[in-house]
């Protein structure tokens, strides 16, 4: 279900509780079971028939929760972390350079967390595959679970498999190779087996150090690929507030401008309206500010791509 949409959620399915921007929890609703949460609490029973995006209110009045459809987008906001993952910058950043789309066949070591894999399997559906391959056994027996309570079995193939000592077991395949490894550079020569040789092939490795970039870089180039780029995402968040309009008499006559923010009540509201209730100041305009605290170094993207071998028998002559 996330690659397609349904609009009621039924028994068994899976819905994402979002309290806030920042604070959202994945259940699976069983009829009989409970979800408990600082509000109070909230019944499955009750979630099984509502549409999806509804807003439901606790018993006792005390508090309320929305019911979102999961996405990959969610999912990487509330996965549970066994390794790092991407988050939607890299993710965003990286599907877009690899050229993901429709009908795509891709290649991704180590699955991990499957946060990426959930993003890849929703690009290239419904007639795309996901191959990919994570060395702990333990961790890709949990993603193989997770893919299959997810409904993207058809999409998503995982092999628990060491493909810097085994290689990937594809050979002429793939569109694309993602590698999210120590030691990239020893699974290179098998990103190019198993990349196809009758179009462009990409590979994008992702790591944490500019030391593996390093080896990365010229390990793909002893093994034949070209245009070799790294590149690093850096987001950067702005926060949204409402200041009071400057009045120009005032400014004549010589007073200060006051631009502090106005102070609304932060609580969340039980009515329809929370959050679009004017300001006891008539006269307001919205501005927007970065934060002060920036997110910072994540890992650094390295893009290659690979020429069909007639191009390159072409360039040689």
């Amino acid at each position: 279900m996330f690659h397609e949409y349904k609009d009621v959620i039924e028994d068994g399915d899976i819905v994402i509780i979002y309290l806030s921007h920042n604070s959202m929890a994945p259940i699976t609703v069983t009829a009989g079971q409970v979800y408990n949460n600082k509000f109070g609490s909230f019944s499955h029973d009750q979630m099984i028939g509502l549409r999806y995006g509804s807003k439901l209110t606790t018993k006792e009045g005390r508090g309320f929760v929305y019911l979102l459809h999961p996405t990959p987008a969610l999912w990487t906001q509330v996965v549970p972390h066994r390794t790092q993952i991407l988050y939607l910058p890299d993710i965003s950043f990286v599907s877009a350079h690899l050229d993901l789309r429709p009908g795509k066949v891709m290649i991704e070591s180590g699955t991990g967390s499957g946060s990426f894999s959930h993003s890849i399997a929703r690009t290239i559906a419904p007639t795309g595959h996901l191959y990919t391959f994570e060395y702990h056994e333990m961790r890709a027996e949990t993603a193989r679970k997770e893919f299959k309570d997810h409904a993207l079995s058809d999409v998503i193939t995982i092999e628990h498999r060491d493909v810097i000592a085994n290689g990937f077991g594809r050979f002429n395949i793939a569109d694309a190779v993602f590698l999210d490894l120590p030691a990239p550079w020893d699974a290179v020569a098998a990103a190019k087996d198993a990349l196809r040789k009758d179009t462009i092939g990409r590979i994008c490795c992702f790591s944490p150090c500019i030391e593996q970039v390093q080896r990365t870089a010229l390990a793909l180039d002893e093994h034949g690929f070209a245009d070799i780029r790294m590149y690093e995402c850096l987001a950067k968040d702005y926060e949204v507030r409402k200041v009071p309009c400057p009045n120009i008499e005032e400014a004549i006559g010589g007073l200060k401008a006051d631009f502090r923010p106005i102070k609304g009540d932060k609580k969340r509201k039980l009515d329809s309206d929370a959050g679009f209730n004017s300001s006891a100041d008539s006269c307001s305009i919205t501005v927007t500010k970065p934060v002060d605290l920036a997110r910072g170094h994540t890992s650094y993207l390295t893009f290659a791509i690979l020429a069909p071998e007639e191009s390159s028998d072409a360039m040689s002559e």
